[in-house]
């Protein structure tokens, strides 16, 4: 019988042909390895999208980051005093967007993902002096999204990480609307930010759910002028250097050691490029740092028993903030936020800026690195469940045995009509550590693709249910096990295509996972270690001198 699935051939061949797109699944699997990517690039250069006063422009791209960044506690940490302090949040302002979303959208997860965004407009009060001539044109030269961050809180509310995406990114834009004529704009590769420049917010939104598969739930922009307020209210934030500072660039000047920084000095200091190495790559980690200091104070309890300063620091975050309708109004949201901040400690805060590369096609913009991206935005897409307690175990009942990954053998059959499908899932289940012994096809008795994944396991094994829930718990979605093996079509050895690690012992039953039409992926529980390596966790920079 001719195998129409999976065929009798090296396996790198064994893959469908469709086009890549930054963050795609598929990307990650024509993506050619790359030598490590140098520094970002330093400034934006000459013709790229930004006219005039490009160096204070650029300079700027530094308070977006973290203007954007001190926005999320106003989500995740000063909504604690929601219930008392209601009238500071008549101050936000509001914009509804949804409407002029017109891609898919991908489904709810039950996870909180807001989109927070930096407009690098220099409208506005307090925003035209951080530019130069275009600042003072009459619509301040547009705007754009000099930050993109995607704050994703877990479905329990007990961990966060914030994702940035580089403002010069080349990727694939969807199709949007026009933010100010409402026609509609055809897909197109350009950089990340030049959709919230045409399309707004909405079509930012849509830009960032088509690239990762992940739902965002709401979002938060902010601009250059509430930077200020947001830290003075917060009484300042202690930072640390190694050598002292005296930057004209920056008007900054500071001593060795540690330093109390107000609004304006804080400016000065994210503002910070001499000092150091120099590189982006050194600034980006001095952000990171800072703004990790701001997440430990704004959710201290220092800050949430003072009632003065509580109500300073909402007030301050509150007017520099505009939000969709459904968040902003939303008081059961709103508190529920707010509640979960308590589990937020800055331990449970992770900062990550996503894995990236030069563009091929411009040294000058950057593309993202695959297939550590995709599984970044896995992870976060696959964060669904949340944790139930364990039912109390009775004399007479069996205690439930867990496995690791490690100790499951698999046998992955395709019950689809995609070429490729069972190799597919087995490399992504090595990834995670299971023990893949052999694949194969399934034919269903009508000759259909099978609708929905299968978990079988050999009904003689006592302790086959164990490991097929072990199997289930990795699988997206999650299908039920059930007893009794199923026939396979031209079963084959498998043969990992990068080094296995699974160490099943011998006499392990092995477990048939049938993939179906609504198979997704496996879940993703071991990040790259470009993801691991541009990743900082709050907790950890309290006494970290830069």
């Amino acid at each position: 019988m001719s195998d129409y699935r999976v065929p009798v051939v090296d396996s790198t061949q064994d893959r469908r042909v469709a086009p890549t797109q930054p963050g795609s699944r598929m990307a990650r699997r024509q993506a050619a390895a790359a030598p490590p990517p140098p520094p970002p690039p330093d400034d934006r250069p000459t013709g790229g999208h930004r006219g005039g006063g490009g160096g204070g422009q650029n300079k700027m791209r530094v308070l977006a980051w973290i203007s954007i960044g001190v926005t999320s506690l106003m989500v995740a940490g000063a909504l604690t005093g929601y219930t008392v302090y209601r009238d500071a949040f008549s101050n936000i302002k509001q914009k509804s967007v949804k409407e002029d979303i017109i891609n898919p959208r991908p489904p709810d997860t039950g996870a909180l993902n807001v989109l927070l965004v930096g407009s690098d407009t220099r409208a506005g009060d307090g925003n035209a002096k951080y530019g130069q001539q275009l600042a003072r044109e009459a619509d301040a030269g547009g705007k754009r999204t000099d930050t993109i961050i995607l704050m994703h809180i877990s479905p329990n509310r007990d961990k966060a990480r914030l994702i940035s995406f580089p403002r010069d990114s080349m990727v694939q834009i969807p199709r949007c609307k026009n933010e100010t004529t409402k026609q509609e704009m055809a897909p197109r590769r350009d950089m990340i930010n030049s959709a919230y420049n045409s399309g707004g917010i909405a079509c930012t939104m849509s830009t960032i759910e088509t690239l990762t598969g992940i739902r965002v739930n709401h979002f938060v922009e902010v601009d250059f002028s509430g930077f200020k307020n947001i830290v003075d209210a917060l009484g300042g934030i202690e930072i640390c250097l190694k050598s002292g500072v005296n930057d004209k660039a920056s008007k900054l000047v500071l001593p060795p050691g540690k330093s109390l920084l107000n609004g304006e000095k804080a400016l000065g200091y994210v503002r910070l490029r001499h000092y150091g190495d120099g590189s982006d790559i050194q600034r980006i980690k001095r952000q990171q740092i800072f703004l990790s200091k701001v997440v430990a104070k704004a959710t201290s309890s220092a800050l949430l028993t003072d009632v003065g300063q509580l109500r300073d620091f909402i007030a301050a975050a509150a007017g520099s903030v505009t939000m969709d309708p459904e968040l902003a109004n939303d008081t059961e949201q709103l508190i529920e936020i707010a509640m979960s901040a308590k589990e937020l400690t800055a331990g449970g805060v992770q900062f990550t800026t996503i894995p990236w590369g030069p563009d091929p096609e411009n040294k000058n913009r950057v593309v993202w690195t695959e297939p550590d991206a995709t599984k970044l935005f896995t992870a976060i897409k696959n964060d669904t469940e949340v944790a139930t307690p364990a039912p109390s175990a009775s004399a007479s009942a069996k205690p439930k045995v867990t496995l690791k990954p490690e100790q499951v053998k698999v046998q992955v059959l395709n019950g689809t009509k995609t070429i490729g499908r069972a190799r597919e899932v087995a490399d992504q289940l090595t990834e995670e550590g299971f023990k893949v012994v052999g694949v194969g096809n399934y034919e269903a008795a009508d000759g259909t693709s099978l609708a929905k994944s299968e978990i079988h396991y050999a009904k003689t094994i006592t302790e086959a249910p164990d490991y097929a829930d072990t199997l289930a718990g990795a699988v997206v979605p999650k299908p039920a096990p059930a007893a009794g093996r199923v026939a396979a079509t031209n079963p084959q050895q498998y043969v990992p295509t990068a080094a296995a690690t699974g160490t099943a012992p011998k006499g392990t039953p092995v477990i048939q996972l049938v993939v179906g039409e609504d198979f997704d992926s496996v879940k993703v529980t071991k990040l790259p270690d470009s993801v691991n390596n541009s990743t900082i966790t709050a907790s950890e920079q309290k006494n970290v001198c830069t």
